[in-house]
């Protein structure tokens, strides 16, 4: 069992940065692939940017270039540095573990961002 807690959303300015963290509980995160979802109201929850346990990392298209995905494993915590964000990536973002070659998947409650002037 692992418990997500997301921080760091807040209303920032178009080409505005934030940095979102998810830390997490219960069992190392060493063992776990590491992801950021995000959702906006009316659409489909989409894949921001991932991190598997050995590093490997992936990133939607419309972030390339944008954002940057870590991880910190002695903290249990993994980030998202986003810079020049758009309003078009104002959505709620949450953190998702997942165990592989496994059904267990965590989710975290999320945490709102907002870009707009």
């Amino acid at each position: 069992q692992v418990q997500l807690v997301e921080s760091g959303g807040d209303l920032v300015q178009p080409g505005g940065s934030l940095r979102l963290s998810c830390a997490t509980s219960g069992n190392s995160m060493i063992f776990y692939d590491m992801g950021w979802y995000r959702q906006a109201p009316g659409k489909q929850r989409e894949l921001v940017a991932s991190i598997s346990r050995e590093g490997a990392i992936n990133y939607a298209d419309s972030v390339k270039g944008r954002f940057t995905i870590s991880r910190d494993n002695a903290k249990n915590t993994v980030y998202l540095q986003m810079n020049s964000l758009k309003p078009e990536d104002t959505a709620v973002y949450v953190c998702n573990a997942a165990l592989r070659f496994t059904a267990k998947t965590y989710w975290g409650q999320g945490t709102q961002v907002t870009v707009s002037s």
